[in-house]
Parts: C-alpha cells; sequence; structure tokens
C-alpha cells in the first residue's frame, strides 16, 4: 500500500494490524482519484472510516491543503497516525476517534464543511444513503463539493440522491465506487 501521486508519491503506508479494516487497493485508489481529479488547488478534504489514513493522505499529496481524519478504532488511530508521521507534515492532519455519526455531529455544530467526502466504510456496516443524507442537512459539503463513496456491489443506490448530482459509478470486482457532487441550488 502506498501514495500512488503527488507530493508523497511512492511513500509506502503501514497497514492496520488484524482484520478489521479492508484498505483499498491501490489500483483502485488510483482510478477512484483520477476520477474525481486527479490533481486539488487546495480544499479541505474528510475522510470518514479513515482505516489506514491512505484517502486523505492522498488527497493532500494531489493538493488538497488539509484533510481530517476519522476512524473509531485505537488501532486504526495508532496507524493513521503513524503514517501522517510519514509524510513529514503531520500539520496538514486532523486525526479523530470516534464513531462517524459523532463525527457528524461534531462538525455540524463547528459549522465546518468541506470540498471533498471520502467513504470507504466496512462492507458489512453500510449506512451510506442515511450519511449523505446527513452531509446536506448538516452542511458539511461545499456546495459543488463531492463525494467519493467506496461499498460493496450489495449496496443499490437510488435513481436520484437528495441534495446531489451523480457524476460516475463503477465497478472493481467487488467493490462500487460512486462519485457525487452536492448541488449547489440545493444549498440552502
Amino acid at each position: 500500500m502506498r501514495v500512488i501521486s503527488g507530493a508523497f508519491r511512492g511513500m509506502r503506508l503501514n497497514a492496520v494490524s488484524g482484520n478489521q479494516t479492508r484498505p483499498t487497493a491501490d489500483k483502485v485508489k488510483e482510478s477512484m482519484f483520477n476520477m474525481i481529479g486527479p490533481y486539488f488547488d487546495g480544499g479541505h478534504a474528510l475522510d470518514l472510516y479513515a482505516g489506514t489514513g491512505a484517502l486523505g493522505i492522498e488527497a493532500v499529496s494531489r493538493g488538497m491543503r488539509d484533510a481530517v481524519l476519522v476512524d473509531r478504532q485505537y488501532a486504526a488511530i495508532k496507524t493513521i497516525k503513524a503514517n501522517v508521521t510519514l509524510t513529514k507534515h503531520p500539520e496538514s492532519f486532523t486525526i479523530l476517534k470516534m464513531p462517524v455519526a459523532k463525527a457528524i455531529d461534531h462538525f455540524a455544530a463547528a459549522e465546518q464543511s468541506f470540498d471533498l467526502i471520502l467513504m470507504d466504510p466496512p462492507y458489512a456496516q453500510q449506512h451510506v444513503i442515511a450519511q449523505l443524507a446527513a452531509f446536506v442537512t448538516a452542511h458539511l459539503l461545499v456546495p459543488g463539493g463531492r463525494v467519493l463513496v467506496e461499498t460493496g456491489l450489495d449496496i443499490v443506490y437510488p435513481e436520484i440522491i437528495p441534495g446531489y448530482t451523480k457524476l460516475r459509478r463503477q465497478t472493481y470486482g467487488v467493490a462500487q465506487v460512486l462519485i457525487l457532487e452536492r448541488n449547489e441550488e440545493d444549498h440552502d
């Protein structure tokens, strides 16, 4: 597992010990970022279910100003901290140990919004549709901001997801990637 492109290109990342996390394969990660970027000119990223922190680190490597990395597991947080240290730019990252629902409430209370939200939830515990709705309600995504979601193939997305425009859906073996853009007209 490594950083694919940008300032940290080639940097090898640590994996979380045990089998509680499922890191995104490098090929899938490269394809995902090519679909949404592939490079950024600043902005704030949020990596939910961060695991190793690889998606948030990749976003910063490719030009995001900073990233918040959220995970609820101690082993994941320990790995994220080690991987952020490897970047030699810890100031570009905020690491939060909390469940995603609590993180959404935290950002809503702080009136904090993001340009890019990355989600790679455990395939067995996916609440993606409800969380996408919560992002809209909490104003977590700026108008025109994007959400990149990796899930198992068992998730069937509705034709219309309120507050978003579907940009792309791609399958990779047992995974699917959905890219959404926050509708500007729906943002109040």
